[in-house]
């Protein structure tokens, strides 16, 4: 996400590179810039106007301090005020005082709704929340049995109704009486859509906002639909007062102007966004580390928690003992493959890293998900000494993998160089991560890295 607009911003500083101070004229040609950048990342046009005047105030207004070169005074400014744009704190959901908390989902149809409602559950579930759902769409059957079938697969509580009940006013009523009588701190309302915002729509949507009284109220939008999304979300703000929004689809818009512009054209935070289709493929919407990714300072916290939650930590510090030490073989190559499917597209873990020293160039390197399958293939192939020791492998024992395999000779070459790269670059980026200082998060990349990123298969 934002990969289009995070390169045109980087060509931005490339350019002011050199400058020995700031003038008003490249600053107006920087300032000129970036706004086509944002304008072209489909960022709203007023919220392009605001941003570029608080930007120019502040670069004209003070003294670039003696120890930052003009770039790096230029990217702090847009870097501040690229996170007053996007809500500045984290937005957390909110929790009524007395359970359960109900929170809506609203939206057009189409926008993910359902899905979302389900990955929601699903977080709030690995939070230690209790959450019950329940779908008040009586118009689409599809939709009520979608959410059903979530609910099932995640192993979660839902509400299905009754015959008698045919209407979302009764379905929400019953619902959050029975999250009452079963002990659920949480009740996920997911309503009706529409193609269009119609009044029928408000009207249903309004009566259940009367009924439940909700602690929130979420707006879902694709982000892959850019403006309107906001226009969408405006709207639904001025009928039904929402307290947040939920972008979905993030990692496929690579221009991202609706999460730039949603919090600055209606006035609530984005508090969460989908990355992807599997039921955790939802993340809190984190503006500093947001506006830091785009800028190429990289997203470590995010990577960091991500590696965290999915990674061993014995079985990290393990990897980077044998990778400082030389000892890293082609099974334990195999085994980190296995693992870092469990993180996610690998291409959305590399624009989290930091453009600095080893690091710099990994946004740009290009991974195969599905030659990952082949790899473990060929791994799997070799026997415990070729895999222990990869200097054994000559031409027959090649010709002999690849057979095993169900592959070529070439792949089996192929994986042999790539296991070479990968230790050769992991050192480099074990190394790069000391560069980010000395402190907690510093350390903790640096013993993350090795477990957490190694068996890339990766190429330019």
């Amino acid at each position: 996400m934002f990969d289009n607009l995070s390169d045109k911003l980087q060509r931005v500083f490339k350019n002011l590179r050199g400058e020995g101070k700031l003038t008003p004229e490249n600053m107006e040609v920087a300032l000129r810039e970036i706004r086509v950048a944002l304008l072209e990342a489909d960022v709203h046009f007023k919220v392009v106007k605001q941003f570029i005047e608080a930007v120019k105030v502040k670069a004209m207004g003070q003294e670039v301090l003696t120890a930052l070169s003009p770039t790096q005074q230029v990217v702090k400014i847009v870097r501040d005020e690229m996170v007053n744009m996007l809500g500045v704190h984290q937005a957390k959901l909110r929790m009524a005082n007395e359970p359960p908390t109900v929170i809506m989902i609203v939206g057009l149809q189409g926008s993910g709704k359902t899905t979302s409602t389900g990955k929601l559950a699903r977080y709030l579930s690995k939070n230690g929340s209790s959450p019950m759902m329940v779908s008040v769409d009586v118009y689409r059957p599809a939709a009520r049995k979608q959410l059903s079938i979530l609910a099932h697969d995640l192993k979660l509580s839902i509400y299905e109704g009754t015959a008698d009940e045919t209407k979302p006013l009764d379905l929400a009523r019953s619902a959050r009486k029975e999250a009452i009588q079963t002990g659920r701190d949480v009740l996920l309302v997911d309503t009706a859509g529409r193609l269009h915002i119609d009044e029928d729509l408000m009207t249903e949507l309004t009566q259940l906002k009367e009924l439940l009284n909700p602690t929130e109220i979420l707006f879902v939008a694709d982000a892959m639909t850019g403006q309107d999304a906001v226009k969408s979300a405006d709207e639904f703000n001025k009928r039904l007062a929402i307290t947040g929004s939920i972008l979905t689809k993030m990692d496929g818009d690579a221009r991202g102007g609706a999460a730039l512009s949603i919090r600055s054209v209606t006035g609530q935070p984005l508090k969460f966004v989908g990355v992807g289709e599997k039921s955790d493929a939802l993340e809190p919407f984190h503006p500093d580390r947001v506006a830091e990714r785009i800028l190429g300072m990289g997203d470590v916290l995010s990577l960091i928690e991500k590696v965290e939650q999915s990674i061993d930590h014995k079985d990290a510090e393990e990897m980077q003992r044998k990778l400082l030490e030389d000892d890293f073989t082609l099974g334990d190559f195999r085994d980190q493959m296995k693992q870092i499917r469990k993180l996610g597209p690998l291409e959305s873990l590399l624009g989290m890293m930091p453009d600095i020293g080893g690091l710099k160039d990994l946004k740009n390197v290009k991974v195969d998900e599905n030659e990952m399958n082949r790899m473990v293939a060929i791994v799997d192939s070799m026997t415990p000494k070729e895999r222990a020791n990869h200097m054994l492998i000559n031409g027959q024992r090649r010709k002999r993998i690849a057979k095993g395999s169900g592959t070529s000779v070439q792949d089996v070459n192929t994986l042999l160089k790539q296991y070479a790269q990968m230790r050769k670059m992991m050192k480099q980026m074990t190394g790069a991560a000391g560069m980010l200082g000395k402190g907690t998060m510093g350390k903790r990349l640096a013993k993350m890295l090795p477990g957490g990123l190694g068996g890339l298969p990766f190429g330019r």
